[in-house]
């Protein structure tokens, strides 16, 4: 092989200085595996609380106090053991513990199921009135409020414990999943232009479809989706079970539908998502124009899928993980001194990074801890824009993630996947703008343009049509329908079709797997909420680079309100409404802007 192929090496040979800091959560194995005994010890006498809320405020208090701590705990041995597996998923003692941490979370949720339907047997009111009573008790004002908001989907203790229970065994589909396509699913080599045979696997096919070798980019491709289409009926089977699954809770809760249900938990009305799939539609022209700009860009008699991402510049910029901190750290340094401190010594000195790919890895890259740990990345940064854009879009998150907990209880510390996305998406736009103004050079900005289409692409392409794809699925299910892996691939390949606008080959087998190769459908209705949250970050992210007094400061507490405000009121204290179409049409119109400047760029 020649020193350009892109080897994936093993997770021993990896520095441990370019891993995730495993350490500062549990010092080994041995002390997750005493926490795990310990905190199953603590879920017996929880019982003795049941049936006994009603005894006053001191002794709701108490309870709330108990069980937020042992969740605290319950969380941090769950992150663990994730991670510990997503950074290699053929390591059988971390794919155990993932197991055995699943098991003691629904354990716990069983053990706690008595409470929510205790409180809300109190009344509105009498809770209400021992929060202004019991000084512990009012921080809860806003988790008590939501609870009574959702009372007639909260069934009574013996049903709670039962769909407390399910969640475990219902886990396993996710499970499944990330077995199938990160430990069991193998890939032949791509091929370069030169007959090279490349590795392939899940860590490094980005690499290879942003490369400028269109016959790797081919192979890689084609080699890829055939690997998910060997599993095809496997794969179907277990998603379409994570869909049951959706309905089941829905049901089981008295929701119209799973849409319902997903979007009821945050408070979000059912018409956003329709009002985004709507102008998603209404816009595709767009991404027509786009596909035929970069046909003739790339000089192509006809588009194909693996063209998507092919390179428009021969001179890419290369930059190394150090370079592409300080690069971030110059886009987001109108956030102030705080934000930038905390985003450098998290990437540089407290390796909040799992940075580099190795075998075993699983594909793509997230956001991840506890409360009571680092806000935790896993990437496989491969020195291009697009990994900086990358890393920039998970210290979103994670930033996110450190000044909620710095700045809320435990009770809030988390946020709502609807705000999520607006934050990661967020440092991508503020980022960008730096990019920009950075470096005139031509050949630069059309690097630049690149890695925002690529990013748009996802979020404003795939996205949507995943989460048409993903309507279209959950109503066949709640119809009763016969749903197989034949139809999915159909589906998923007239959406696709109709995107592409006769500007791009479909290989329908190949196009229509797509649904397969995203883990973010195992979400009920998440996939919407990347679209809605690019379209609040670019309002937002527009708003401090134009000047406006105050913006970057009410950014700054929306990432600080946490789960303490309800996601729509928190983007409307921000500066954004997203009840209203203009933040999704404002993104569209950046889209259609980035657009014409590639045409002038490259005509």
């Amino acid at each position: 092989m020649s020193s350009t192929t892109p080897i994936v090496p093993p997770r021993s040979a990896i520095a441990p200085e370019h891993t995730w800091n495993a350490e500062s959560v549990y010092a080994d194995a041995a002390a997750w595996a005493a926490e795990l005994q310990a905190v199953t010890a603590a879920l017996d006498p929880l019982a003795s609380y049941a049936g006994r809320l009603a005894e006053g405020p001191a002794t709701l208090a108490e309870w709330l106090e108990v069980s937020d701590k042992l969740a605290r705990r319950v969380q941090t041995l769950a992150f663990y053991a994730r991670m510990s597996q997503a950074v290699e998923t053929t390591n059988a003692a971390a794919n155990a513990m993932v197991g055995q941490a699943g098991a003691l979370a629904s354990r716990f949720g069983a053990a706690t199921a008595f409470a929510q339907p205790e409180i809300l047997a109190l009344g509105e009111a009498t809770v209400r009135g021992w929060a202004a009573q019991e000084p512990r008790l009012t921080v809860y004002a806003h988790a008590f409020d939501n609870l009574f908001r959702r009372q007639a989907h909260v069934r009574s203790a013996e049903v709670e414990e039962v769909l407390a229970l399910a969640a475990d065994p219902f886990a396993q589909v996710e499970n499944t999943q990330e077995m199938l396509i990160g430990a069991d699913m193998q890939f032949p080599p791509a091929t370069s232009a030169t007959g090279e045979a490349i590795p392939l696997a899940q860590g490094n096919v980005e690499t290879l479809l942003d490369g400028a070798d269109r016959e790797a980019r081919r192979t890689a491709w084609e080699n890829y989706m055939d690997g998910y289409l060997a599993l095809k009926h496997t794969l179907a089977s277990n998603y379409l079970a994570s869909v049951r699954r959706d309905v089941f809770y829905a049901r089981a809760r008295r929701y119209q539908s799973a849409l319902e249900a997903a979007l009821f938990a945050e408070n979000i009305p059912t018409e956003v998502f329709y009002s985004l799939v709507d102008t998603y539609k209404k816009n595709i022209p767009t991404w027509h124009k786009y596909w035929a700009i970069r046909r003739r860009a790339l000089g192509v008699e006809t588009l194909h899928p693996y063209d998507i991402w092919a390179p428009l510049t021969k001179q890419a910029p290369q930059l190394t993980y150090p370079q592409a901190v300080d690069w971030i750290c110059a886009g987001m340094a109108p956030l102030g001194e705080q934000y930038v401190a905390a985003l450098r010594k998290g990437c540089l000195e407290d390796r909040w990074v799992d940075i580099y790919p190795n075998q075993g890895k699983t594909s793509g890259a997230f956001s991840y801890g506890s409360f009571d740990t680092h806000p935790f990345i896993l990437m496989s940064f491969d020195n291009g824009l697009s990994a900086l854009s990358t890393l920039a879009h998970e210290l979103g998150h994670s930033l996110h993630s450190y000044f909620s907990r710095k700045h809320q209880p435990f009770v809030y510390g988390d946020y709502s996947l609807f705000a999520a996305e607006v934050a990661s998406n967020f440092n991508q736009a503020m980022v960008r703008s730096h990019l920009f103004q950075a470096n005139a050079d031509p050949q630069f900005q059309i690097a630049v343009i690149e890695e925002a289409m690529s990013n748009i692409h996802r979020y404003f392409f795939i996205m949507p049509t995943l989460a048409r794809f993903e309507l279209e699925v959950h109503t066949r299910v709640e119809r009763g329908d016969g749903v197989t892996a034949d139809d999915l691939i159909e589906l998923m390949a007239d959406l696709f079709s109709e995107g592409y606008g006769g500007e791009m080959h479909v290989d329908r087998q190949r196009v229509g797997i797509t649904w397969a190769t995203f883990g973010h459908l195992y979400a009920n209705y998440y996939v919407f909420q990347y679209a809605t949250g690019i379209s609040a970050a670019h309002a937002l992210a527009g708003r401090i680079l134009q000047g406006t007094p105050g913006a970057a400061d009410s950014y700054l507490q929306f990432l600080k309100a946490g789960g303490s405000l309800y996601p729509v009121d928190a983007l409307k204290r921000a500066g954004v409404d997203m009840t209203m179409p203009e933040a999704v049409e404002r993104t569209f119109a950046v889209l259609a802007e980035y657009v014409e400047r590639l045409d002038k760029l490259t005509g």
